[in-house]
């Protein structure tokens, strides 16, 4: 499933679905696999213009392509990437306040770690150290990663706090690229995934697997296709109502529980020991995954005199 908003970073999704004939190949590879040569045959359009289509239908997440030696030739192969859209349209109960602190923040910026196997970290140019050795989450090329990914354990990071006197926190939200880690890739592996700020559990989100069945649109040239490529972007949102993982009711725990006078706000990302589901996590940053984004940690704020 892929879950989009109205943020405008879903654009090339939803101009990728705004054509009768990428709607059609949409339709034909729900019937399986096929290759460009034969979805312009049964299109009756040329190969160079399925190809166009099929470009923008891969940017937008929505397909992946693979090039295989078939018959003397190269063909690329072409795949649905999900099952399902689901689109969060604005509500008056996740509406942004005016004024916000953003702040992007580095995978590998974490402030204090424990992890264990199968457990590792890359930047977008090389593996840092050897895998499954959690003494490489001390090394200094960790500040490059743009993937780490750990069987159990947990990762956290620490970022300014710049609210001011008189500023009242109105929600926080986190968002970043998640997904489980199996041995190899399994796309059927959840995860309960669970989230903390200042110390304050959030609530967990289940992932649904280790994502690898498809490259991921930004996941470097090098990386092998026998391991993780991708995960979800996920939304997290703490409000006066709660806290939300995509518009999913995850706790009761609320912006007035996890503001505080520090000077600084400390997210935690973890697989606990005695979960259901302890099927580790893979997170992902820029350079690495669908999105190509790093985590993003925003407080939206109302000043005392409601501006």
């Amino acid at each position: 499933m892929l879950y989009a908003s109205t943020d405008r970073k879903w654009l090339p999704l939803y101009e990728a679905l705004a054509s009768s004939v990428r709607l059609q190949i949409l339709e034909l590879l729900g019937n399986g696999s096929s290759n460009v040569k034969d979805l312009a045959e049964q299109l009756g359009l040329s190969p160079a213009i399925v190809t166009m289509h099929v470009r923008k239908l891969e940017v937008a997440g929505l397909i992946s392509t693979a090039r295989i030696r078939k018959d003397g030739g190269t063909h690329k192969i072409c795949s649905l990437s999900e099952t399902a859209i689901e689109i969060a349209l604005p509500s008056a109960m996740l509406r942004q306040p005016q004024n916000v602190y953003e702040q992007s923040i580095p995978v590998g910026h974490y402030t204090s770690f424990e992890v264990h196997p199968t457990c590792g970290l890359s930047t977008s140019e090389r593996w840092i150290g050897e895998f499954d050795d959690p003494r490489h989450f001390l090394n200094p090329e960790r500040m490059n990663a743009g993937v780490l990914w750990f069987g159990k354990g947990y990762v956290e990071y620490q970022t300014p706090n710049y609210l001011r006197n008189g500023q009242k926190v109105e929600q926080i939200v986190i968002e970043a690229e998640l997904a489980s880690e199996a041995p190899g890739v399994n796309e059927n592996w959840p995860s309960d995934i669970s989230f903390y700020l200042n110390g304050v559990p959030l609530g967990f989100w289940t992932s649904p697997g280790d994502f690898g069945l498809s490259r991921g649109r930004y996941t470097p040239d090098w990386w092998s296709d026998s391991v993780n490529q991708h995960g979800l972007w996920k939304v997290i949102r703490i409000t006066r109502e709660g806290t939300f993982a995509d518009e999913e009711h995850i706790s009761d725990t609320t912006v007035d529980d996890v503001v505080t006078n520090q000077h600084y706000w400390t997210l935690r990302f973890a697989v606990e020991e005695g979960a259901r589901h302890a099927g580790g996590m893979t997170l992902y940053g820029a350079g690495f995954g669908n999105y190509n984004e790093d985590m993003k940690f925003k407080v939206f704020y109302r000043n005392d005199h409601g501006i």
